[in-house]
């Protein structure tokens, strides 16, 4: 019995040994309680029991919302995408269709967000590194960002390193994550000035190349005292709070993404000056040559001549999603046709022999990894390329997708252009395309010549000085839009 009162069941090891005088007793050298300790290796193995129980009750729970969620995702934008490439679509429509594209990507950004925090914290988040064009990729950032500074007088610039490499071997849509969310980051807290990517060659050898990243503005700026808590979840720092935007994931899963690729985000930031946001990547160089497909500046209308009629099967249980491939595919000039489910598509399959099969992966009935093990036990099966789509963001899905038997997969929501990609791989198909004019890509916002203030009238001039003079924006905006109504004729030169 313990001192406290409580009573113990004790497991004595005894030695007997003698005092000076002779007299023999025993000495108790190790003991321990078996019931504390059984009880205390009962509750953590509860405790890692429940932990784990819940940790798969979340990511089955966040697999069906990215299900649910990515799958209309795909319809809006596909649709979208597909109507902003028809030329009877008005300049005010077309301005309307990019207002849905940019709020459905940033909707797909919040989502993805979110599946990235829950993989950061179960250990999910990996790296899938693999070989691309890295200036292709800056390109494309550019392209993009340049939507987000058309209602901004701000300078977009990207410094490259002549040296770059062509090709690098790294996980090619987490390095294009952190870029986008540190440049849009950077868009978002400057109103006047510039965004600077600079991407420098650190060092180089055969194998390999160390390369440096620093996006760096003229915005907001960070307080001192709050630098240390912007890589943490769900904090921003006081000019976000004050723009009311953003999650306060972004940094974060930035972070997390460049300690996977074995470095750290570091930032030098002054208060109303702005802020620089760095990193050193090493990554290993291609050791073969590597081509680049279709140029950024162009899309794709057709199929080039004296090709083949190529059949491809889509097998997607959303009329919608049918809907939106079938129509991207036929307007380029491929032999479609269409199933609802797994034992349809086995079926087609058979009777139609399609050159490949785009197949959704959960449909009623049968669902895609049941339809691809049987078509690919069928010893008819060598010719036939199968691509998996999924709404899934999850590696150890991909794996699964992969041994079952496809050839690839592509993730809900798509763009065009990576699904006509995927089929120039595996196909061998060549297209042909039209070129995007640079025009479009270009901000809206046009300063104005000598020359057409020269058409306004005097008491306009007056207007515009006085109220440049004493900072006033709402006059500013308010003779601006004035001059528009009644100038718009001179303005139209312009």
């Amino acid at each position: 019995m313990h001192p406290d009162g409580s009573i113990h069941f004790i497991k004595a090891y005894g030695v007997l040994v003698r005092d000076s005088r002779g007299e023999a007793y025993s000495m108790i050298g190790i003991n321990f309680d078996i019931t504390d300790r059984k009880q205390s290796e009962l509750a953590l193995q509860q405790a890692k029991e429940a932990a784990e129980s819940a940790n798969r009750a979340k990511s089955i729970f966040l697999s069906n919302m990215s299900h649910e969620l990515r799958t209309p995702l795909n319809s809006i934008l596909g649709f979208t995408q597909l109507m902003l490439n028809e030329d009877s679509i008005s300049p005010s429509s077309q301005e309307r269709l990019q207002i849905v594209t940019r709020s459905g990507e940033y909707l797909l950004d919040l989502i993805n967000d979110i599946l990235d925090l829950s993989k950061i914290e179960t250990g999910r988040m990996t790296l899938n590194n693999s070989e691309f064009d890295l200036k292709r990729l800056l390109n494309s950032i550019e392209e993009m960002l340049r939507v987000k500074l058309q209602a901004k007088e701000v300078r977009l610039i990207f410094e490259l390193d002549p040296y770059l490499p062509s090709f690098i071997h790294t996980d090619q849509k987490k390095l294009y994550q952190v870029l986008v969310n540190l440049l849009g980051n950077a868009i978002k807290f400057t109103n006047q000035g510039s965004v600077i990517l600079r991407v420098n060659v650190a060092s180089t050898d055969e194998t390999s190349c160390n390369l440096y990243f620093e996006v760096e503005d003229t915005g907001v700026g960070v307080a001192p005292e709050e630098i240390d808590n912007l890589f943490k979840v769900f904090v921003q720092a006081q000019a976000g709070n004050n723009l009311n935007q953003g999650t306060g994931l972004g940094l974060a899963i930035s972070q997390k993404i460049i300690q996977l690729m074995g470095s750290q985000i570091h930032v030098k930031s002054t208060l109303n000056q702005g802020s620089s946001f760095s990193f050193n990547i090493k990554v290993p160089l291609p050791q073969v040559a590597l081509f680049t497909s279709q140029p950024l500046n162009q899309r794709v209308i057709g199929l080039a001549p004296n090709q083949p009629i190529y059949r491809i099967l889509v097998v997607e249980d959303s009329a919608e999603n049918r809907l939106l491939l079938v129509g991207i595919l036929t307007t380029v000039g491929f032999e479609v046709r269409e199933a609802t489910d797994g034992m349809e598509a086995i079926a087609l399959w058979e009777s139609w022999s399609p050159h490949l099969i785009l197949m959704d992966l959960r449909m009623p009935f049968m669902d895609g990894y049941t339809a691809i093990k049987r078509i690919r036990e069928n010893p008819n099966n060598q010719e036939t390329m199968v691509i998996a789509l999924t709404a899934s963001v999850f590696e150890e899905d991909r794996e699964k997708v992969l041994n079952v038997g496809c050839n690839d997969f592509i993730r809900k929501p798509f763009q065009q252009k990576e699904l006509f990609d995927k089929i120039a791989q595996y196909l061998g198909v060549q297209y042909s395309y039209q070129t995007i004019e640079e025009s479009a890509h270009k901000s809206s916002v046009e300063l104005l010549s000598v020359e057409a203030l020269s058409e306004m009238s005097p008491q306009w001039l007056e207007d515009m000085y006085q109220a440049a003079y004493y900072l006033d924006a709402d006059v500013i905006d308010l003779i601006g839009n004035r001059v528009l109504r009644i100038y718009s004729p001179c303005l139209a030169r312009l």
